[in-house]
């Protein structure tokens, strides 16, 4: 295996030259450049990274911190952050911290001792047990809610809620019932704030008892339609906050002998790619995840280059997809 000194034999220059043009090749002539270019060609020469790294104080590694790895949201997200850092010459860490803040201290402490240069958080911010921003970490929200300090990209969660929920009341359902995420997750507060709203807009008086806490997992949702089928009154229409929940909902009214949408409307949150194909297709709320992964990559590497970004929060569009789950009440 060639080494340095090989490269150094061969392009006739010291070794010195040959580690500036590989850590810092601004710095070295264009003539010099190519001479070095054309040794490792010919040589096939692998420089040592690892070494290199050590003298950029560099790791060229950031961590994703994921609360569940298994949620196709966050896979899709990720998919977005890999494609931006491989662009970048970056390594993709994935932290799956299973909603632990213990946990996320772990991978934060490999920031702070240089293990990794900065981190993508896919935890909504929450004051009071939140680990980050902290001075120090160069840091991203990417799934962020309304007053979240820091670098942030999110969607507007309190919008795109208030927009389905409004297009149930215009299909004439008034008795909408929500299956809705832990109570003190930030996603759960922005949501149910415009679910809120739109009945305040439409002059229907909001009901705790039609709100059934879930948890984002196909479980509850299941859970959560068996509780509303209980119901003396049970709603016409159920707004989801995400499309795990609603697609198991709609198994659970469909098991207890009601029909999707005849007797229960159902709309969920996210597009994940079952919501197309699943029976009936899911009206949704379609997230740009990708999207919110490059973006969150881009401004997280803006902030490691050093750069002050002119916009730190950053609201992306989303869309609102109608399909086969909603229809008028019977």
């Amino acid at each position: 295996m060639a080494t340095i000194r090989d490269v150094s034999r061969e392009s006739g220059l010291s070794t010195g030259t040959i580690s500036k043009a590989l850590s810092t090749p601004e710095k070295v002539s264009p003539k010099n450049l190519a001479r070095v270019e054309a040794a490792i060609k010919k040589l096939n020469y692998k420089p040592n990274m690892l070494s290199q790294k050590f003298r950029k104080k560099t790791s060229n590694t950031i961590v994703v911190l994921v609360p569940d790895i298994a949620n196709l949201f966050f896979a899709k997200v990720i998919s977005g952050i890999e494609t931006v850092a491989q662009k970048e010459g970056f390594s993709v860490l994935l932290g799956d911290t299973k909603d632990s803040i213990e946990r996320e201290k772990e991978f934060v402490s490999m920031v702070e001792t240089k293990l990794a240069d900065g981190i993508i958080n896919l935890r909504p911010y929450k004051d009071g047990d939140a680990l980050l921003p902290k001075e120090g970490i160069i840091s991203v929200n990417a799934s962020s809610c309304e007053n979240t300090p820091g670098a942030t990209v999110r969607i507007d969660n309190v919008q795109a809620s208030q927009k389905v929920v409004e297009y149930l009341i215009s299909l004439g359902h008034k008795r909408i019932g929500v299956i809705s995420g832990l109570a003190d997750n930030p996603h759960t507060v922005d949501r149910l704030k415009g679910y809120k709203k739109a009945l305040s807009n439409f002059d229907i008086e909001y009901d705790a008892d039609l709100i059934v806490e879930g948890d984002f997992n196909y479980w509850s949702g299941l859970s959560a339609a068996e509780t509303f089928t209980r119901m003396a009154d049970i709603p016409t229409a159920v707004f989801c906050m995400n499309d795990q929940m609603a697609i198991a909902a709609m198994k659970g009214f469909t098991d207890k002998g009601l029909k999707v949408p005849d007797d229960m409307s159902v709309t969920g949150f996210d597009d994940m790619n079952v919501s197309r194909y699943c029976t009936p297709t899911l009206t949704t709320v379609a997230q740009p995840a990708e999207k919110i992964g490059e973006k969150s990559a881009e401004l997280l590497f803006e902030l490691l280059s050093g750069i002050k970004p002119k916009v730190t929060e950053h609201i992306l569009p989303y869309e609102f997809v109608i399909r086969e789950s909603t229809s008028a009440p019977k």
